[in-house]
């Protein structure tokens, strides 16, 4: 891979590094790491077509006692959704006094149908998808643009639909927003994030 990109998380203990190649659509492969909910180590896989439209993303999470892992490969309009899991994640989160995260994957994949990106909990990197998809870094200011996704929560691996906004602030600075969540997002003249309030900030070597 011809590009590594590293992140530190400011929401918690953790961070994420990305090896990829963005020569044609995206290919990458990715770990983050994260103590909360509970310590646990994320790997990820991910391509798209030419276009940045999302064609495949397998994740594995993985902490004491317990592994899971989801694929999600692109069918036409929608998407096959298989999943494993070895241990038991829901038994480590009670112990924590956390919620169960619930069965990994989706019992019903057409609800993702029309999902041209897929978001990763936590992940910096997958941003890149729609800004680099719809052109982002060139469009005019104040123009929002919705979009659905495949969001897969971590570290659960649970994947549900969502809705996202994505409104550019003029060069290098997109504006996100799902649900009542939004933050103003800097990134560099790639698409890639540099710094996300609230989430992670990208550094390199000193």
């Amino acid at each position: 891979m011809p590009k590594s990109l590293f992140w530190t998380r400011t929401d918690t203990a953790g961070a994420e590094h990305a090896l990829l190649d963005d020569s044609r659509g995206l290919t990458a492969r990715g770990t983050m790491t994260a103590v909360d909910p509970i310590p646990y180590t994320c790997r990820y896989h991910l391509a798209t077509d030419p276009q940045w439209v999302a064609t495949r993303v397998e994740v594995e999470t993985e902490g004491s006692g317990w592994l899971r892992s989801v694929r999600l490969e692109r069918l036409g309009d929608g998407w096959r959704v298989t999943t494993s899991e070895q241990g038991d994640l829901d038994a480590a989160l009670r112990i924590t006094g956390h919620p169960p995260a619930g069965l990994p994957g989706t019992d019903d994949p057409d609800r993702l149908a029309g999902a041209l990106d897929v978001d990763l909990g936590g992940a910096a990197l997958f941003n890149a998808l729609p800004v680099r998809r719809l052109g982002l870094t060139r469009a005019p200011a104040d123009m929002p643009r919705r979009i659905d996704v495949a969001w897969i929560l971590v570290p659960g691996l649970v994947v549900v639909p969502a809705e996202q906004v994505y409104t550019p602030l003029g060069p290098g600075r997109v504006r996100f927003a799902s649900d009542t969540f939004t933050a103003e997002i800097d990134l560099d003249g790639e698409g890639y994030v540099t710094r996300y309030p609230g989430l992670a900030e990208r550094v390199g070597p000193r």
